[in-house]
Parts: C-alpha cells; structure tokens; sequence
C-alpha cells in the first residue's frame, strides 16, 4: 500500500519542490514512490504524459495517489474523470490538495460535478464538429474541396507527422501502451471509429486496415 506523488509543471524551469512541499503530511519525509513530467503542458492528455503513463503502469490496489491539483489528472473534465475512475477501478484512492480524498462522502459530488462538466464539453466537441462539417459541406459543393482544402469529408487514413499512419503500429502502439480508444486515436490523428476497426480486424485475424 503505498503513497504515490505526481507532479506536473508546464515549463522547464518550474520546480516541482512547491508541490512536493504542499501535499507531504506533517512530519513526512517523502514519499514511498514519486513520478512527474516537467515541461509538459496541461493541455497533453494525461495517459499521453510520460511520468503518468509509468505512474498508471505502476499503481497497484490499495495504492494511494497525491496530486497538488484536479487538472494534473487529465486535460479537461472529459479526461480528469476518466483517469479518476480507472483508478478506483483499480483500487487506488486519489487524494487531491484541498479537496481530500475523491472517493469519500465528497468524493461522489466532486465527480458528478466534473460529469456535467464532462458532458458539457462533449455538447461543445459534438456542435462544433457538426458545424465544422456543414462549412466544410457547403465548401466541398461550392469549390470542389472543403475549406481546410481536403478533396472529400471522408478521412481513409490519418496522419502524424506528415506520414501515413500504418494501422498494425496504431493496434501495436495501443496494446503496449494500454490505451483508450480515444487516446489511440489522438496520439495518430484518426477517427475512433478507424481505431476500432483496426482492433476488430486485428482481433478477428485480418490484416488491420484491410477493407471491410
């Protein structure tokens, strides 16, 4: 059962020291285990961060994790309470400065708030996707291309870094790193949807990206 510390700061000339400072007990030395990421942006999904990524590898049940602040679990709402429920799904408690102990009597409510607040975001991702295909639409009919200049609305395949995603690295890159379907589609610039066809082709023995 240990007491596990994460910290994160934006730049690279942050300390984490502050942070260490604030979330020790009176009296404690340190901590049994400790991970951070340092210059990496709250903005970068929270399983897409290095120190957190080893920090989820590691945790076991009955671990406790302590955090300075609710936005170093995730880049928004969406991802704070995913990270908290895969981790008291996995029977670690997550303590936050300030606000205690999130599976406590408060725990419940601090959740629900970040559900709403979740679910207001995902309004927000959905209108603005929706409106963003209707300009593009109205572009493709009028020009012959959509106002990002793309010849079609359909994405056949993503890319990342100016290359094209190869779709057994997409289910490889997933496996090793135990991720989301959502985080796999973010790390490659793809569509949930092709993320999990390329699963499903993968797990029924086809050539992932093969056509249907």
């Amino acid at each position: 059962m240990a007491h596990i510390a994460y910290f994160r700061v934006s730049t690279a000339d942050q300390s984490t020291e502050s942070q260490r400072a604030a979330l020790l007990p009176p009296g404690a030395q340190r901590f049994d285990r400790e991970f951070s990421d340092e210059g990496v942006s709250g903005a970068v999904q929270a399983s897409q961060r290095p120190g957190f990524r080893a920090l989820l590898q590691f945790v076991r049940e009955g671990d406790t994790v302590h955090v300075y602040a609710v936005d170093r679990l995730g880049r928004d709402a969406i991802d704070v309470q995913a990270t908290v429920q895969d981790l008291q799904t996995k029977g670690v408690r997550v303590v936050v400065r300030g606000l205690g102990d999130l599976g406590s009597e408060a725990g419940p409510l601090i959740l629900a708030v970040l559900a709403q607040v979740a679910a207001m975001e995902r309004r927000r991702i959905t209108e603005r996707t929706a409106a963003g295909r209707a300009v593009a639409k109205a572009s493709l009919q009028a020009t012959g291309k959509t106002h990002k200049g793309a010849a079609s609305l359909g994405r056949v395949r993503g890319r990342v870094a100016g290359g094209t995603v190869d779709p057994a690295e997409v289910v490889a890159w997933r496996a090793a790193q135990r991720a989301s379907i959502q985080a796999t589609a973010d790390k490659f610039g793809i569509g949930t949807a092709t993320v999990k066809r390329y699963v499903s082709q993968h797990l029924k023995g086809q050539p992932a990206g093969a056509p249907d």
